[in-house]
């Protein structure tokens, strides 16, 4: 493939990974392939990140015009708008079908149901709780000095701890989510899923470019806050995976979503720990 070529492909296969990770309308690719969605999972960090970038927008903006409370709640409409509530959904799904279903089957079938139960009203009511106060509280932190490298940045050498950890959160946490395709087993029905595409075999090109995808807002915190991040993520992918293993015997697309909101909250934790303590 001519440098050309690689270079449109990638841009596809970003503009896929936006209009399944987002809301936002992206035109039909001509000559579209199904496994092209499954190449485009290397780029669900970078939509991640995207996604931290217009909350931490968001949140500035409005910080301008009214309290920091206020700003955080437009911000966390604002990502949930541009999402369409697609994780949050597996979040509530997985829930209800945990919490009201005995056997497999029936756990899968709960969470196939379009209805929301008390379980799942309740894991989405106090999560979306739990990230807001989390937020605030990072917020009271202010600016923190951002890691230089050796170089001089003169007009950027601080940044409001609340934007590194939105951009952070958005994006770990979705490749985090992700890299459980890449070595669990998927459990249900392949023609019902919504995720049907990602579930097949992932390359090594999509992982690592996953994972690297990782670095560029790990790259703003100081080294002890980013290695502290990488071993709690590592800790709780763990845990995630041991969890619904015991639930299903693998993952759905619901668990992914769960993990993606899991995950988002355990960085704000994390972050809050560090600059705490």
């Amino acid at each position: 493939m001519s440098l050309r070529n690689n270079i449109e492909h990638q841009w596809r296969l970003w503009r896929i990974a936006v209009g399944f990770f987002t809301r936002i309308p992206i035109k039909n690719i001509p000559d579209f392939q199904q496994h092209w969605l499954n190449q485009a999972s290397r780029y669900y960090g970078l939509v991640g990140l995207m996604v931290g970038i217009v909350g931490a927008s968001v949140w500035f903006a409005s910080n301008t015009l009214w309290p920091s409370s206020i700003a955080i709640l437009l911000s966390m409409i604002a990502t949930i708008i541009l999402t369409g509530g697609f994780h949050e959904d597996g979040l509530a799904d997985t829930w209800d079908g945990f919490g009201g279903g005995w056997t497999l089957e029936q756990k899968l079938t709960i969470m196939k149901d379009s209805r929301v139960g008390t379980y799942g009203s309740l894991a989405l009511i106090l999560s979306l709780f739990l990230k807001y106060q989390l937020l605030i509280a990072l917020v009271e932190f202010g600016n923190i000095s951002l890691p230089t490298f050796g170089f001089d940045f003169p007009f950027i050498n601080e940044l409001s701890l609340i934007i590194i950890a939105l951009l952070c959160g958005h994006s770990l946490s979705r490749v985090l989510a992700v890299s459980l395709i890449f070595n669990q087993r998927y459990v249900r029905d392949i023609d019902s899923s919504k995720v049907k595409p990602m579930t097949e075999q992932q390359s090594s090109t999509e992982i690592i470019i996953l994972l690297l995808t990782g670095l560029i807002p790990l790259a703003l915190l100081p080294l002890g806050a980013a290695v502290l991040l990488i071993a709690v993520l590592l800790l709780t992918r763990k845990l995630l995976v041991l969890w619904y293993n015991k639930q299903l015997g693998g993952y759905t697309g619901d668990l992914l979503g769960q993990a993606q909101q899991i995950s988002e909250l355990i960085i704000y934790l994390t972050l809050l720990t560090y600059y705490t303590y």
